[in-house]
């Protein structure tokens, strides 16, 4: 079997249900396992009304509204009137209705960001699974909360891989005997049956996690550039699709920001050896491009990945001590504790360099800890930009007429903190 990951913008409206039920219909003698993001900027929109309920930014109902607006559009476009998907649809608006008539407060933000932001992928799940099934796909809806089963760490749940496995196994091969199944990323549940999310951008390492647990024959990413490239196109319009990559590098790529893959992707999919295709939606018949355990034969050419939004942090001692051992671990400690990514960090005696994301909430939290035991300086509007396989003379393109905070070279790699 093969397990296909259809991101938001190959479902943004009906045109693009329609494309992707077309593509579908290519492949339905392998009866695809299907997992579906939120359509189009529902995940950013759904953000919008956590943050009016939750911090009083804007109104939360007008907010909502936009959301529905936009997916009752797609199904007045795609369906008749009647038909039970609408009523599908306003179960899920439901659940988030009920929730912003709780008091703000009553619950912990990250808990009420997944109640609400993961209903995108429901929406879109169950307007693609009608679509396909009025086109005489045999399409089933699975709820990916009956068996992707994470702890309680809400926004970047971790998998329970033991009872994930389990559940995946007992579910999905007898739903496939009757058709196509279509599932949710991005999404999972805790012991409790509460509602968690993977990260942004989780849906890729969703369909990894179903691709490992049912051992499939391959996982196809569909977006809508041309497979993986050496560069984001609207950054660098001159960059290159590359046509094959190791697991290895893709993995190193990943880590290193650039978002065509999730993160936490590769490994399920490496351990047994399963290749990864890269296609676009947009030309399905392209080569696109393959990640596997080949041996890479031609050296890659340069790579570039640029973090925007990054902050640098540079902490110091506020006595005559060294940041040794000691210090380093109890920084560490702070950062995993309120869940701050460290991008980059270069270490001298008396101080640390750390380069993370700007997220102001996280950032404010973190810095009341910190300013106890260091002097802390920050200046954000900045990015991190990483070269692979990178030449000087792309480093010297790359910070020209740019303010330079922080540089790191290894043999394959470079990376470069500067003003944005």
């Amino acid at each position: 079997m093969i397990v296909f990951k259809f991101g938001g913008a190959s479902v943004k409206d009906a045109a693009g249900i329609r494309n992707v039920a077309e593509i579908v219909a290519r492949y339905r003698a392998t009866n695809p396992l299907l997992i579906v993001s939120a359509s189009g900027k529902t995940t950013n929109s759904l953000e919008a009304v956590v943050n009016a309920h939750c911090l009083g930014q804007g109104d939360a109902w007008e907010a909502l509204a936009a959301v529905k607006a936009h997916h009752e559009n797609i199904v007045d476009d795609l369906f008749a009137a009647g038909h039970p998907v609408r009523a599908d649809l306003h179960d899920s608006f439901v659940e988030i209705e009920w929730l912003l008539e709780e008091t703000p407060g009553h619950d912990p933000y990250d808990y009420v960001y997944d109640q609400i932001v993961s209903v995108g992928e429901f929406l879109s799940s169950k307007i693609l699974a009608a679509y396909l099934d009025a086109q005489g796909l045999s399409a089933q809806w699975l709820d990916v909360r009956d068996v992707l089963c994470t702890d309680a760490t809400y926004r970047e749940a971790n998998v329970d891989w033991a009872e994930t496995g389990k559940r995946i196994a007992a579910v999905v091969p007898a739903m496939r005997q009757k058709g196509l199944v279509v599932t949710q990323g991005f999404v999972g549940v805790t012991p409790e049956n509460t509602t968690t999310t993977l990260g942004r951008e989780g849906s890729d390492y969703t369909a990894a996690i179903f691709a490992h647990c049912l051992r499939a024959e391959g996982m196809t990413i569909w977006k809508d550039v041309p497979g993986v490239l050496t560069a984001d196109p609207r950054l660098f319009p001159d960059a290159q699709k590359l046509d094959h990559l190791s697991y290895e590098e893709a993995i190193e790529m990943t880590y290193y920001g650039a978002q065509v893959i999730h993160p936490k992707t590769m490994r399920p999919l490496q351990v047994l050896g399963i290749p990864l295709f890269v296609k676009s939606f947009i030309d399905p018949d392209g080569p696109g491009t393959v990640v596997d355990d080949r041996l890479v034969e031609q050296p890659y050419p340069p790579v570039i990945v640029v973090k925007k939004q990054q902050a640098l942090l540079e902490v110091s001692t506020v006595d005559f001590h060294f940041i040794n051992e000691d210090k380093l671990h109890h920084l560490f400690g702070l950062f995993s504790k309120y869940r701050v990514k460290v991008n980059l960090l270069q270490n001298s005696s008396m101080k640390c360099l750390v380069c993370v994301d700007d997220q102001p909430k996280k950032r404010e939290v973190l810095l009341q800890d910190l300013l106890e035991y260091y002097h802390v300086a920050v200046v954000d509007g900045l990015e991190l930009i990483t070269v692979r396989h990178y030449d000087a003379s792309l480093l010297d393109h790359l910070k020209f007429g740019r303010k330079l905070f922080l540089e790191e070279r290894t043999p394959q790699t470079a990376q470069l903190v500067v003003q944005a």
